[in-house]
């Protein structure tokens, strides 16, 4: 290298390469709405801007930095509450791979919504997630540890809108919270599997902008909640038609 080239950054390996449609070698037991797919930041959303971090401590004697991460990569699924499921790449948590997920689209829910997540960055102290369209958030979402004082502080931190206006509706009436909880819960579990038997999870929320940007209220075209919806509330019809048209046929 010359003295005129530029250097690579150091962290160049650990950014995905951008991407115009998502593809996935994780397999699904629900189907793959994801493949085709943008990715949708919280430029692309809705609803109001938030930026929220959950961070709980665990012994630094322990567990470095680097050591918590390995093993939240490792084990991501298992730490997710129940009702929630995660299924990784072949690669794993690494850059420019895309994981599926099913995660009821308001928490309580009995309908299941089938997104993912494009891993956006991925090293060996955090790695940060970018939602698919049709995901009921437009977020980047950054898992970190790091070292204060005794303690490794283990943290979850979300820059997040909600993607359309019917998400945006359920967040005002108490679906906030609930995904907050989601997080908190993640962390917990996190946190039990290191040893702390009573984790303190302490969890900041700031509204960044109350705005609502409506020209992208057309989001809810790619709403994997209301396309499961839909399905599950046409399901007994769909049936009762294949029925029939298996009676009317040859025989």
């Amino acid at each position: 290298m010359t003295a005129t080239e530029p250097r690579a950054p150091r962290d160049e390996g650990s950014w995905a390469q951008p991407v115009e449609r998502l593809t996935t070698t994780a397999t699904t037991t629900s189907q793959d709405t994801v493949t085709g797919k943008r990715v949708s930041g919280p430029v692309q959303g809705f609803g109001q801007l938030w930026q929220k971090t959950f961070s709980v401590r665990v012994p630094a004697e322990q567990h470095s930095p680097d050591a918590v991460v390995v093993h939240w990569k490792a084990g991501f699924p298992t730490f997710w509450p129940k009702g929630a499921t995660f299924y990784a790449p072949l690669a794993g948590i690494t850059p420019g791979e895309v994981a599926l997920f099913d995660v009821p689209p308001v928490p309580g829910s009995p309908i299941k919504m089938s997104t993912g997540i494009l891993v956006i960055y991925a090293d060996h102290e955090s790695f940060t997630f970018m939602t698919s369209e049709g995901h009921a958030l437009s977020a980047w979402i950054t898992f970190s540890a790091y070292a204060d004082g005794d303690a490794t502080v283990v943290q979850v931190q979300a820059l997040e809108r909600t993607a359309d206006p019917l998400i945006e509706l359920s967040y005002i009436f108490g679906a906030n919270r609930a995904n907050d909880r989601f997080w908190e819960r993640t962390l917990e579990n996190l946190a039990r599997s290191l040893g702390v038997a009573e984790p303190v999870v302490e969890s900041i929320r700031v509204c960044v902008d109350r705005r609502r940007q409506w020209k992208y209220a057309g989001n809810v075209r790619h709403s994997a909640a209301v396309h499961m919806t839909a399905g599950t509330v046409t399901a007994p019809a769909r049936w009762a038609r294949r029925r029939r048209a298996g009676r009317s046929g040859p025989g």
